[in-house]
Parts: C-alpha cells; sequence; structure tokens
C-alpha cells in the first residue's frame, strides 16, 4: 500500500540538475522562498507555512485552465473529510465559524483567543481529532463560553429540522466538552474492538467482527484482481443488515462529488493528450457509478498517464483512517511536473529491477519483473481533503497490489512543498547529534540523502515484493498492523541501499559515506526526536511512528552485543551514535527479509509481535527528557501549509488567463473555503 512519506525537513533539490549538466531555474532556492515568507504563523503545537509554485505565470493558457479546473474539482470535495473523520465535524466546524465571521462582542480577551486557536485547530486537523496523534482536541475554554458565544452571535447554525438552538448546544455539549466520549479518532491498540472504540465515521453500529465477517463472505479468495472491498463507502446496520452506502453522485456525498464531477468534465475539454483525458473520463465514471471496478480502471489509466505535466491525485485513497485498513479517506493534490529534476526520480525507476534482484528478501518473494514504474519530482498547485493543510512530501499509487504487479506504479515527490520545509528547518539536529564530525555530515549531505531515501522509499521501496499466491492483501491479513509494516518495508529499503555503491555508479550520490547522514538521522528521529510528537505518558499509535520506532529500536536490539548503535550520556543528555554503519546495514536488510516475509506469507502474529514489541511502548524517561530538550528549542512539532489561490481572468464570458496568488492569512483562507466550498449537509447520519 501507499504511501504517503512523512517530513524529514532537508532539501537538495537541486542536485540531479548539477550532476546531469542541466538546470532547474524555475525551482524556488532557499533564498527566495526566504524572501517569500514561509513561515505565517504558529499556534498550539502547530506552523502554518506557505509554498511558492514555480514556473506557473510561464504556462500557456490552456495548461493555467486545465489547473484551475482541477483546482476547482479538489476543492469542492474538501469537506467531505471532516464527515468522513466524524460525525459531528461538519456541524462543530460551521457553528463555530458563525461565531469567528459574526460574534460581535470584545474579540480581545482569552476566551475569544482560545475559541479561535481552536477554530484553527479543526481546521488544521480536518475535525475535532488532533491529525496525527489522533486524541480529542483540548477546547480551551469551557461549556458556558461556548453557549454564551452562540447566544451572543447572530447566525446560520447547522441546525437538524426542528431542532432549536439551546437543543443543538446539548447535543454537542458532550461531543466537544467531555473527553471520554469518541477520544480516540483511530483506536489501533491491541485487545480491543479496533471499529467500536474509534470515532472516525466509516462505521454505524457495526462491531469489528461484523465487518470482518461481512466481507468475508463476498470476497472471492482466488480472484486475481480482487476490488479494493469497502474502499468507497459507509458501512452501517440498518434493521439487522449490513448495508454499504456508498460515497458517489447519487449515493453519499452526492453534493461534494456532483461538484468534483463537474470541474473534472471541463477538465476533459482541455486535457494535455489522450492518455490524461483517458483517465479523466474513467474517474468520472467511476465517481458517477460508485464501482470499485470502475476505480481498478481509473487506476490503470492514471498509471498509463507518464507523459503529462499537469498531474492529478484525486480520491478516496489512503487507508491510515480506518483501524481495518479498508475505507480511503478523499484527497486531492494537483502539481506541474518538474522535468529537470525528475531526471534524478526517473534514473532509480529505471533500475528497478535490480534493486529487486540484489535485495537482501528471499528469492521466492522478489518480483520477476518489476512492471511498469515510473517516478517524478513535482510543484504542488493546491492540495485538499486528507492532504491539506498537513501534507505528504511523497506519494506511491495505486495502492492496488494487483494493479502494481501487472500495470505498475507511480511516485511523486513534492519537490516546493519540501523546498519550504528546508527554509524553516534546523536546530534539532545540532541538539541530538553527537559530535562535530556528525553534525556536518548532515550539513554536507542530508539534502541530498533526504530526498533519494524519499524518493526510493516510494519509487522501488513500496513497489518491491510480492504477495504469495492466496494470500490475502496485506491489510486482510495484517490488519492494524499492515500499514504500520508496509511503510516499515519501504524504509528499509531505501535504507538498504542508501549505502550502496550503485547509487554512486548512477550518478546520484557523491560517494557511500554520504549515506551514512541518513543512518544517522534515521536512529536519531526514531529512537528520540520524534518522541516530541506524542504527550508524556503516551504510546505510539501513528503508523509512521510506529515504523520508524520499530526499525531503529529492533536494530538497536540486535546489534547491542556489537555495540553497532551506542546510547551516549554527556552533560545529562542522551545521544544514540552508529559506530558500524556497514554492520547496521546488514540489520536492515535482516529486518527487511522478515517483513517481506510477514508481508507475503501474511503472517499476521509476526507483524503483531514486532509492532508491540518494538514499535509501541515508549521509554518514559527518555521520553520526558526529548520534550524538554525540543521545549527549549521552540520548534513546533507540526507544520501544515495555506494554499495558494488561482483566479480566472475572464472577459466576454472566456478565461483570457488565470493569476496565482499567495494567502498569507490561514484564518482568511479557511473561512474563505467555508463559503465557496460547504457543499455537504451538515447533518449526514
Amino acid at each position: 500500500m501507499q504511501a504517503k512519506t512523512q517530513l524529514m525537513p532537508f532539501l537538495f533539490v537541486l542536485f540531479f540538475a548539477s550532476i546531469s549538466g542541466g538546470q532547474t531555474p524555475e525551482l524556488p532556492t532557499t533564498e527566495t522562498l526566504q524572501e517569500f515568507r514561509v513561515e505565517a504563523e504558529r499556534f498550539a503545537d502547530l506552523r502554518v507555512l506557505r509554498y511558492q509554485v514555480p514556473g506557473f505565470d510561464e504556462l500557456d493558457l490552456r495548461t493555467k485552465t486545465l489547473i484551475y479546473y482541477l483546482y476547482e474539482a479538489s476543492l469542492s470535495g474538501r469537506e467531505i473529510i471532516y464527515d468522513q473523520k466524524y460525525r459531528y465535524n461538519l456541524v462543530i466546524k460551521r457553528t463555530l465559524e458563525e461565531i469567528v465571521k459574526h460574534y460581535p462582542g470584545d474579540r480581545a480577551t482569552a476566551d475569544f483567543e482560545a475559541l479561535l486557536i481552536y477554530m484553527k485547530r479543526v481546521w488544521f486537523s480536518n475535525g475535532i481529532h488532533h491529525h496525527y496523534s489522533n486524541d480529542k482536541l483540548e477546547p480551551g475554554f469551557d461549556f458556558e463560553t461556548f453557549e454564551r458565544y452562540v447566544q451572543e452571535t447572530p447566525g446560520h447554525y447547522p441546525l437538524r429540522q426542528g431542532q432549536s438552538t439551546d437543543e443543538l448546544l446539548a447535543e454537542l455539549r458532550p461531543v466537544i466538552f467531555d473527553p471520554s466520549v469518541d477520544s480516540k479518532l483511530v483506536n489501533k491498540r491491541t485487545g480491543v474492538d479496533l471499529v467500536v472504540s474509534s470515532a472516525v465515521n466509516f462505521y454505524t453500529d457495526v462491531t469489528q467482527a461484523d465487518v470482518e465477517a461481512f466481507y468475508a463472505a463476498i470476497k472471492r479468495p482466488d480472484d486475481p484482481t480482487p476490488i479494493s472491498y469497502g474502499l468507497n463507502s459507509r458501512l452501517v446496520e440498518r434493521d439487522g443488515v449490513l448495508i454499504e452506502q456508498v460515497w458517489s453522485v447519487g449515493g453519499l456525498y452526492t453534493e461534494a462529488l456532483e461538484r468534483v464531477s463537474f470541474w473534472l468534465e471541463k477538465s476533459v475539454t482541455v486535457a494535455e493528450n489522450d492518455a490524461q483525458r483517458d483517465a479523466f473520463e474513467k474517474l468520472i465514471r467511476y465517481y458517477r457509478s460508485g464501482d470499485l471496478a470502475d476505480w481498478d480502471e481509473y487506476n490503470i489509466a492514471w498509471v498509463n498517464d507518464a507523459n503529462s505535466i499537469v498531474g492529478l491525485i484525486n480520491g478516496f485513497i489512503e487507508v491510515y483512517n480506518d483501524p481495518l485498513g479498508l475505507r480511503g479517506s478523499f484527497e486531492s493534490v494537483v502539481s506541474i511536473r518538474d522535468p529537470i529534476a525528475s531526471r534524478r526520480i526517473t534514473a532509480l525507476a529505471e533500475e528497478a529491477q535490480w534493486f529487486e534482484d540484489n535485495s537482501p528478501i528471499l528469492d521466492e518473494h522478489k518480483k520477476t519483473n518489476v512492471t511498469g514504474i515510473t517516478g517524478k519530482v513535482i510543484n504542488v498547485v493546491v492540495e485538499a481533503g486528507d492532504a491539506s493543510p498537513a501534507t505528504p512530501i511523497g506519494i506511491n499509487l495505486p495502492n492496488s497490489d494487483w494493479i502494481r504487479r501487472e500495470h505498475g506504479s507511480k511516485s511523486v515527490q513534492l519537490a516546493n512543498i519540501i523546498a519550504a520545509y528546508d527554509v524553516v528547518s534546523g536546530g534539532a539536529v545540532a541538539e541530538f547529534a553527537w559530535d562535530d564530525a556528525e553534525r556536518e555530515r548532515n550539513d554536507e549531505y542530508s539534502g541530498i540523502v533526504s530526498v533519494l531515501t524519499t524518493d526510493m522509499h516510494e519509487v522501488i521501496g513500496h513497489a518491491s515484493g510480492q504477495i504469495n499466491a492466496g494470500v490475502g492483501t496485506l491489510h486482510e491479513t495484517l490488519k492494524n498492523y499492515g500499514s504500520t509494516l508496509e511503510e516499515a518495508r519501504a524504509d528499509l529499503v531505501a535504507l538498504y541501499y542508501i549505502i550502496d555503491p550503485k547509487l554512486v555508479e548512477l550518478g546520484l550520490l557523491p560517494n557511500v559515506g554520504a549515506g551514512y547522514s541518513a543512518y544517522d538521522r534515521y536512529i536519531r528521529s526514531g529512537l528520540m526526536q520524534q518522541l516530541n510528537r506524542i504527550s508524556l505518558g503516551d504510546d505510539i499509535e501513528e503508523d509512521h511512528m510506529r515504523n520508524r520506532q520499530l526499525v531503529a529500536s529492533w536494530a538497536y536490539e540486535m546489534g547491542s552485543a556489537e555495540n553497532v548503535i551506542e546510547r551516549r550520556r554527556r552533560d545529562g543528555k542522551t545521544y544514540f551514535v552508529v559506530r558500524d554503519y556497514d554492520r547496521l546495514r546488514d540489520l536492515f536488510g535482516q529486518l527487511l527479509r522478515e517483513l517481506q516475509r510477514i508481508k507475503s506469507e501474511g503472517d499476521f502474529e509476526a507483524s503483531r509481535y514486532l509492532v508491540e514489541n518494538y514499535g509501541v511502548k515508549v521509554d518514559q524517561e527518555l521520553h520526558a527528557e526529548v520534550l524538554e530538550r525540543y521545549a527549549r528549542l521552540d520548534i513546533p512539532a507540526y507544520s501544515g501549509f495555506i494554499n495558494p489561490r488561482l483566479v480566472p481572468v475572464e472577459e466576454g464570458g472566456e478565461i483570457i488567463d488565470v493569476r496565482i496568488e499567495y494567502p498569507q492569512d490561514f484564518t482568511e483562507q479557511m473561512l474563505e473555503y467555508a463559503d465557496r466550498y460547504a457543499y455537504l449537509p451538515a447533518w449526514n447520519f
């Protein structure tokens, strides 16, 4: 499965151009971005950034028009993710927005500031649960304050038919202010009913056993090309019968999907080529039918569209928000390909078979014919749904194993997003690196290595290996551990090869030693730095965090007898230092072999053992130390983005240009979106 590579904030996007003799004049340099003012604001544990779209103004009118239509298609579906995440999210969001827009009283009070921060956090997380930890957000104000603001603010509140404002408040009181009510968006802890204990709005009145039995009864175990069962529906119980409420035009979310389809239809009229047009048409057909066989046809067409400059990712795609890994969250990314920088990722894709053949995994788990892998570097124009405001930096799709096997996959790296991150990065390496040699190695090589490991994770990591015949899909067999294991597997492919001479031979690294900075960084992050993202006393629950700790802590333990990774103390601080890079590579290879075996054979018990023993529990004393050190650094744990705005310039009813603007205020953008793209009814249950 997928793909969303989380941020490791380093950048060297110009490296490949320099070694190939090319130039990337339109790619934003660090200096340009610094003048641009990347950071817009901070609140809570969050930082809101901005990014530029290099080269947009130089595009021809047809391309600008296409991008504008896709921009509108993306934003038209943006509210779907709110409802998918939690049944009350749209009601709460729109109630708060009425207060923020229309409250007539004093806004300079501590209470109103707390409400505004809560509103921003809801926007940032696409709901009332933290976007990363999945914990319910604390409002920062009490119910009486909320009640007073509603009563004193004239507005159009999202009331059920016949419902009064007082009744709305009574219904929302426990939802917002009782921390025990729907406290966890996605619960992947062992020993609980994952469906019942998760607040995500994918299931109604059903249990985990109900869901598993429902799909076991309709799946065909011998089907070599299975659809992605459950990907685009909510499963509900009605009068003792389980029903899939399909997300489609004419079905659930029709109000938004009709608008998405409208703009996609306009995109067909200005498509770049036949392959792109075919993909658009098949995506429209899928949204209208809700048939997952149509989704597969679209994904095949999307993979085959390898030459278009304008890119679109749009659909119910990633399954991280489903504790059972079945249902996809709506997301959309519109982008422009960078042809020069894409040469680096293409070089990897062209050598995918070599990497597969030389992998340390068992021969029976290797692909004999790695098919159709393409990769490119892109500059994002707009993101929506689950991709915004918090965004990936790399994406590999499609997620269907059989489509990847028979038709291939596409990987993208989001260059202008990484460039923006790079401007605001810094500080943490100096704090957590052991000595000057480690810091200097990071300064010299981390930019090169960061983009390369991301490329390898997406291009050859997710695309590698194969599942044994007769074994179900990743999430059928490994269930709630599937996403963690798949991300760890892709990470390990990148880690194993980042110090391989093959990369020097391909001109992608200046020397093997450059890759050592990746090992330094991964161990620092997996064992220490990422703990800044969770509260003291909590277990790790997010899949990417579990993945990184699993890999780092397993390698630390397995190499302890040889002191491969040494834990050191100095001036009351803890450090982890890699002492033998070649031996660490061997350990990474051993773990990669085991993770591929687990995936290929569907070994649930082995996956549970690795995740629960290496990826979940946290050294509380070390955790407290990390939090204290980060507090002194004053670096927010999470970042997200304000999107650019596209404005069509019309004359006589025809578009004669499309202007790009760069908003600077997060609140203004969210309120603008609330006014323009609120297509869904607030109550969908």
